[in-house]
C-alpha cells in the first residue's frame, strides 16, 4: 500500500507551498492556536481553485472541548454539506459526549451526510475515555481513519498505543499518527507501529512583511508557514 503524507495547513500560502513540496493530502484548518477550526468560505473556495491534491477541511465550529450543542451541530452539518458541494475529497471532525465517550449518534449522521467524502476522526480521539472501545465505535460509524498521537501530547510517547490500535484495527480503518512527527522520528514511528499514513504540520514561523508596526501595541505579527525541505525529507523517508 502507498504511504501517504498529510500536511496540516492554516493559510493559503502554506497550502500552496505544501503541495509544491510533495504533500499527498492537506488537512485544511484555521486558528492554529486553538487546535484548528473550520476554514472560512473564502478560504475553502480559493483552496479548491488553487490546489489539485486531495484536501480534507476540518469541521470544528470553535476551539475548546469536543462536546457540541444542537446549534453547533447544525453548524457542523451545514459546513459538511458546503465542503461536499465545493468538491472536497474528505472532511475531518470529532465529537465526544460529556463523559468522554464517542458521540456515535451524531458521528453516524455526519458520515451519512458527508458520503461519498472520506471522513477522518481527528484528535478528539486522544481525549476519549477508552481508546480501544472508541476504535470499535468509530469503525462501526463508518469513518475511514483516525488521527491520533496515542492519547499523549507527543506521538513519540504514544507509540505503544498506536501500534495496539493498528493491530486491533486490522485494516478496517487507517490509524494515522501525528503531533510531533518529524523527519528525525518518522522512520521509527513507521517501523514500530506499522502505520502507512502520517500527519504533520512541518510548521515554522516567518516574519511579517509589513512595513509599519505600532510599537505602542505589542502584537506578534509572525505568520505560520511550512518547512518545504522537511516535507520533502519525510516524504522520501516514508517511501524508502
Amino acid at each position: 500500500m502507498k504511504n501517504i503524507l498529510e500536511i496540516c495547513v492554516f493559510n493559503i500560502a502554506t497550502a500552496i507551498a505544501a503541495e509544491k513540496a510533495g504533500a499527498d493530502r492537506l488537512e485544511l484548518c484555521e486558528n492554529y492556536a486553538n487546535g484548528g477550526t473550520t476554514p472560512s468560505y473564502g478560504y475553502l473556495k480559493t483552496i479548491r481553485e488553487k490546489i489539485s491534491i486531495p484536501v480534507f477541511p476540518m469541521i470544528r465550529p470553535r476551539g475548546g472541548d469536543y462536546f457540541h450543542s444542537d446549534d453547533e451541530f447544525s453548524i457542523i452539518k451545514k459546513d459538511v454539506l458546503l465542503c461536499k458541494e465545493l468538491g472536497f475529497e474528505g472532511v475531518v471532525f470529532g465529537l465526544l459526549k460529556k463523559d468522554g465517550s464517542i458521540d456515535t449518534n451524531k458521528t453516524k449522521q455526519l458520515i451519512e451526510l458527508a458520503y461519498p467524502l472520506e471522513v477522518t476522526f481527528h484528535r478528539a480521539f486522544d481525549r476519549c475515555n477508552d481508546p480501544l472501545q472508541a476504535l470499535e465505535e468509530i469503525i462501526n460509524c463508518g469513518c475511514n481513519r483516525i488521527l491520533t498521537s496515542g492519547q499523549v501530547p507527543n506521538v513519540m510517547d504514544g507509540l505503544e498505543l498506536i501500534k495496539q490500535l493498528i493491530q486491533q484495527a486490522d485494516e478496517r480503518i487507517i490509524i494515522m499518527p501525528g503531533s510531533g512527527l518529524r523527519s528525525n522520528n518518522v522512520l521509527e514511528i513507521k517501523e514500530y507501529t506499522g502505520a502507512i499514513e502520517f500527519h504533520t504540520s512541518a510548521r515554522k514561523t516567518i516574519s511579517s512583511s509589513t512595513l509599519f508596526i505600532n510599537e505602542k501595541i505589542k502584537e506578534d505579527f509572525s505568520l505560520d508557514f511550512i518547512n518545504e525541505a522537511e516535507i520533502k525529507k519525510i516524504k522520501s523517508l516514508i517511501n524508502q
